[in-house]
């Protein structure tokens, strides 16, 4: 069937910061018609973006030319209970393939604190979960097919064209159209959740031996406090349990209903940030419960925000985190979101942000329709400074000209990057910035050397 077009539509990512205003909406309803829109729109001399669920912040998917979605391009295509693996359409979207896994008894090794966005767009931004001992998504990808701007079927795995699959597993969509992907995954578990609520010091000096104790460990500090929330899960054989109402009455009324109006009157009166942090800290609760991992590993999010998150070299991350606190605390800044850390495994992903070693992540926050800065700067500055590497679909200042010091296989990304795309009909203006030098270097002479946060 042909391509669902609308010549006139107005696209927003999820935070709402991001618009655009393509020319073209096209949603393939196979990959035929796919291949199709492609040629016709590398003919036309036509750049094209990829977009999921809009879940990243910066402009990554932001375009005037031609935007595709693959909403129509989603399920799993076949699935083999033995090896543990399946093959699926990149625009199924996490939630519905957590359900669809369970289906056949498996489930993917680890998830991120979202389910929203579709597996395409969370593997090509190195999305994450936490665990010291996983890696970001991308590591569970054994198989990717991308389609290229001329329209050719592109294969790569671990065993035929390997380094093209270390350039595509973390790619930003400038490798062509990622259409399905194999999985890695493990028989159908579940986890058992314990959350408690510890002084910050208490928590940072305890970090290590947490991490190493747990499957999954990560906390959430509350500005202007001294406090933090710890979640910690683990394999379990025990019955759900704690799923239920009492959950939705934490997570839906507590963090979502009530949380989003105290946040509305911090953005109308920002001296409440600090007390409302505060408080938010002597009202997280603690317990226990358990469940299918799938529907443990994410939240539910529906309180709109801004947010950057670096990964920095895991044992720079406690000093990192008190320096943020301490240049929050100085300023002054009207900041009520709390500020999650977590632990990603080192891998070899060229453009991964754990490329290397071991991190860890930190993210920041801030409510929509709140200044961002001097907040976003200060605490950029305090990720560079200890070395960290920016997620891919968080906002950040860095171009070209840094980040290529960044990632040692900077170079063999661009590479295969060259090879697939020699016309650059993947990249719009943001991806311009963030992989060439040339645009990167007028950029920063334009701006005097002050980026603004994209």
């Amino acid at each position: 069937m042909a391509s669902v077009t609308a010549k006139t539509k107005t696209w927003r990512n999820w935070s709402g910061a991001v618009v655009a205003h393509p020319s073209e909406f096209l949603q393939p309803e196979s990959e035929d018609a796919l291949k199709a829109a492609l040629r016709d729109a590398g003919a036309r001399g036509r750049t094209v973006r990829v977009v999921g669920s809009g879940h990243s912040f910066p402009p990554l998917c932001a375009t005037d030319e031609t935007m595709v979605s693959l909403a129509s391009l989603t399920g799993v295509e076949a699935v083999d209970v033995s090896q543990h693996t399946a093959t699926v359409r990149a625009g199924t979207n996490l939630r519905e393939l957590g359900a669809l896994l369970a289906s056949h008894g498996l489930a993917m090794e680890n998830l991120g604190d979202i389910n929203k966005q579709s597996l395409g767009g969370a593997l090509g931004t190195g999305t994450h979960g936490t665990g010291v001992g996983l890696g970001i998504l991308s590591t569970q990808a054994s198989a990717m097919t991308l389609v290229t701007a001329s329209g050719e079927e592109v294969m790569c795995s671990e065993d035929a064209a390997p380094e093209l699959l270390q350039a595509a597993r973390v790619s930003l969509g400038a490798l062509g159209v990622v259409t399905r992907v194999r999985l890695k995954l493990l028989p159908a578990y579940r986890l058992r959740l314990t959350r408690r609520n510890l002084g910050l010091e208490e928590c940072l000096a305890g970090l290590d031996e947490a991490r190493s104790r747990h499957r999954h460990y990560e906390f959430f500090w509350f500005p202007h406090s001294d406090r933090v929330m710890t979640k910690a899960m683990d394999l379990t054989d025990e019955a759900p349990h704690g799923v239920g109402v009492g959950r939705w009455l934490n997570e839906m009324v507590m963090e979502n209903a009530v949380f989003g109006a105290v946040s509305r009157a911090c953005r109308m009166n920002p001296s409440w940030c600090a007390p409302v942090s505060r408080l938010s800290a002597k009202l997280a609760s603690e317990g226990v419960l358990a469940g299918q991992s799938h529907t443990l590993f994410a939240t539910p999010r529906l309180v709109r925000f801004q947010e950057m998150e670096y990964g920095v070299p895991v044992e720079r991350g406690p000093d990192c985190l008190r320096e943020i606190a301490e240049y929050l605390t100085r300023e002054k800044l009207p900041v009520h979101f709390p500020v999650e850390y977590r632990f990603v495994r080192g891998d070899d992903v060229f453009l991964s942000p754990a490329h290397g070693g071991d991190r860890a992540f930190i993210a920041v926050h801030q409510y929509q329709g709140m200044p961002l800065e001097p907040y976003f700067s200060g605490a950029e500055a305090i990720f560079r400074n200890h070395g960290g590497r920016p997620h891919w679909g968080k906002l950040h200042t860095q171009t070209a000209a840094t980040l290529r010091h960044l990632y040692p296989r900077w170079d063999d990304f661009q590479r295969v990057r060259e090879q697939l795309d020699p016309e650059g009909r993947f990249l719009n203006p943001y991806l311009r910035r963030l992989f060439l030098e040339e645009h990167s270097a007028s950029r920063t002479r334009s701006e005097s050397g002050n980026a603004r946060l994209a």
